[in-house]
């Protein structure tokens, strides 16, 4: 029967990955001008600079498609293990000021002290999201009672609204940057060049391995700390490992595109309804589901407004949102 159960599992896995595959090509080919499989198969394999039409697809096209599908998987993976590390369903980066965090420092960086450097951008936003996770979860265990879902919820809530009060501060007295990180803002990855991905690309594939190799420890941690303990778990450590990939993925994605909300949130729990709980599954699962839908999310984003485009930001928290109040009206958040 389980041999069963894994091999359906696999069916799904490979029918997601085809379909991120499709999501991919889409991404290239469609958008305020569409082109076609010949110019894109050329752009890719016999690049020729003289070509305008391959010039856009290699240059903007194909690093768009590489980089939402990168975002969308770190946020997916990032908020599957903090729903874990949290016990709360509707735990992700940007609900508990992980994002909030980074965007603050990259801003404070990018307006106030004129750091250009993707590299340097990349380790403040590391630096930004761990202050953020640290801060909220002081916060959040607070009291005799100690941490619990809801603590934390009120706690992301409290810390996102004060960092987010930090970033609209700085760029009032810095109407010059406000222009220039506006559209960020909102969450967009329109305009990143290759070099953006391949800056932090490292860091969010070692974090991509990391949370995989952490699935079976996660597994454990995930039946209650006491249980975990009695196994002989070191679940101080565990924590702490997957902690840091959680703040290398939130801080990876927002460097390069914003703070893109609610793919954390969403993605992790259409995982477990294919597929149940256990994070050796889950993982591979959110960082496919994840990609897909962030692709989809900017297809979506580029239609809306011909010949404009909508922050790819705005369009997951379209779909997010509802699903957000969805959880809440269930009751999964328990004080």
């Amino acid at each position: 029967m389980n041999n069963h159960t894994n091999a359906w599992k696999w069916v799904g896995f490979l029918a997601a990955a085809a379909g991120l595959l499709l999501c991919l090509a889409a991404s290239i080919l469609f958008g305020a001008v569409n082109y076609n499989w010949h110019t894109a198969w050329d752009a890719a394999f016999h690049y020729d600079e003289a070509v305008s039409e391959q010039v856009i697809l290699r240059t903007t096209r194909m690093p768009r498609a590489f980089i939402a599908a990168a975002i969308g998987a770190s946020l997916a993976i990032a908020g599957a293990l903090m729903q874990t590390l949290t016990r709360n369903p509707l735990a992700s980066p940007s609900v508990l000021g992980v994002n909030a965090g980074a965007t603050c420092l990259v801003v404070i960086a990018a307006v106030a002290l004129s750091v250009s450097s993707m590299q340097a951008l990349a380790w403040i936003a590391f630096i930004g999201a761990a202050a953020g996770a640290l801060a909220v979860y002081a916060l959040g265990s607070i009291g005799r009672d100690g941490l619990t879902p809801l603590k934390i919820v009120l706690a992301g809530s409290a810390m996102t609204a004060l960092f987010a009060s930090i970033t609209q501060g700085i760029l009032v007295l810095n109407k010059q940057g406000l222009s220039s990180v506006l559209f960020w803002l909102t969450g967009t990855i329109a305009g990143r060049s290759p070099d953006m991905l391949v800056a932090v690309l490292p860091y969010m594939a070692v974090s991509w391995l990391g949370a995989w190799f952490l699935s079976r420890d996660m597994n454990v941690l995930q039946m209650g700390e006491d249980t975990a303990k009695g196994l002989g778990q070191k679940t101080i450590a565990v924590k702490a490992l997957a902690g840091l990939i959680i703040v290398v993925l939130a801080g990876s994605s927002v460097s390069i595109a914003g703070p893109i909300g609610f793919i954390g949130i969403v993605i992790p729990h259409i995982s477990r309804f294919f597929i149940g709980i256990d994070h050796r599954w889950v993982i591979p699962y959110c960082a496919v589901l994840g990609a897909i839908v962030l692709i989809l999310s900017d297809l979506a984003a580029r239609f809306m407004m011909i010949p404009e485009e909508m922050p790819v930001g705005v369009m997951t928290a379209v779909i997010g949102a509802p699903f957000f109040i969805y959880i809440a009206r269930r009751g999964l958040v328990k004080s």
